[in-house]
């Protein structure tokens, strides 16, 4: 059976381009800071994104994590959203392993928060309360549809933090794919954040890694951290050889991805077994609940959508999430359609 993996980007398989660069790849230790294939992507992260410097680290959770551990201290607090991927999805990695308290606000329905809740949020300078080091932001943002921040807005967020004494970190998972969705350099969105993080192996079809950009002080200082963590890597140009060939040849193409959102987001909305939750998508990710006439669960859906040949994600007890990528075609797309309406069959006087 040919699979029709909608669970997540993250099931992209290397491209033969990037296979053969693995194979050629040069490379050397970079721990001793001699694999120059590694230097050559942080580089190009760096110069991508107008940051002076990058660092290359095996998963984004490890990148947001040792952000966040370089910027703040044991005690320090971190506001972030409710919804935000760092809150709900990273094992709680900033307590756990940084002492750093977290402040979770309100997402707006666009993943934005609002500057009224972030001013209420600071702490005042007491010794009873932990001290207000840092704003976290998402964007795309996972879990609030793949929406995404435009620059105005990411500027705003930023001056008011400097103005504050504060910094600003951007989990910025899929930031390309908000770069193509607003048809614009992906430095307008980051040039006013202290620090961000991208991945490599979600719709940019790298089997591994993250990026983590900023200040060259700021990356020394992360540097640090993920050795902490256990992210120092040897002859990593392996698989750093991929991520050049990502970044060079697949961000234009994620506009592919998310025209196949919004056909899938077209032909589901015919379902009367299905609500949309976004009528359009913004980016790549396809959210949608069940009617009420329909009497099963999500995750018994998801069950009856795999044995059509058809993976979505049962994100909770009423609700999907789908997300194209380049292993998925128009065809396919078609198909998953076709395989939502065989499951959920709703009688015409439901």
């Amino acid at each position: 059976m040919e699979w029709i993996d909608l669970r997540s980007d993250t099931v992209t398989q290397p491209t033969p381009a990037m296979r053969e660069a693995m194979a050629n790849a040069e490379v050397g230790d970079d721990v001793y800071d001699e694999d120059p294939t590694v230097n050559q992507l942080q580089e190009l992260a760096a110069h991508m994104t107008g940051k002076e410097a990058a660092l290359f680290v095996p998963t984004g959770t490890m990148g947001n994590l040792a952000s966040i551990l370089a910027h703040c201290q044991r005690g320090d607090e971190v506001m972030l959203g409710k919804r935000s991927h760092i809150y709900l999805f990273e094992a709680g990695g900033i307590s756990a392993l940084g002492g750093i308290h977290s402040c979770q606000l309100p997402n707006q329905p666009d993943g934005s928060l609002l500057l009224s809740d972030l001013e209420a949020g600071i702490r005042d300078d007491d010794p009873h309360e932990p001290v207000t080091r840092l704003i976290c932001l998402e964007n795309t943002h996972n879990r609030c549809g793949g929406t995404f921040q435009t620059p105005a807005y990411m500027k705003q967020v930023s001056e008011f933090a400097h103005a504050r004494g504060l910094r600003v970190h951007l989990d910025g998972a899929r930031l390309f794919n908000s770069s193509i969705a607003q048809g614009m350099d992906v430095k307008e969105i980051t040039r006013h954040v202290d620090s961000l993080t991208f991945c490599l192996s979600k719709g940019l079809s790298a089997p591994v890694g993250s990026l983590i950009c900023g200040t060259r002080d700021f990356i020394r200082r992360a540097y640090r951290q993920r050795k902490i963590l256990g992210g120092a890597m040897r002859q990593a140009g392996i698989v750093a050889a991929a991520g050049i060939v990502a970044l060079e040849t697949m961000v234009n193409r994620l506009a592919e991805d998310h025209a196949r959102a919004r056909r899938l987001a077209d032909g589901l909305r015919g379902n009367r077994g299905l609500i949309l939750d976004t009528p359009t998508p913004a980016t790549n990710m396809v959210f949608a609940s069940l009617a009420e006439s329909v009497s099963m669960s999500a995750q018994e859906a998801a069950k009856k959508l795999n044995a059509l040949g058809v993976k979505v994600g049962a994100v909770s007890e009423r609700g999907f999430r789908m997300v194209t990528h380049c292993w998925i075609d128009d065809g396919m797309v078609d198909a998953a359609v076709a395989a939502f309406d065989e499951a959920l069959t709703v009688p015409v006087n439901a």
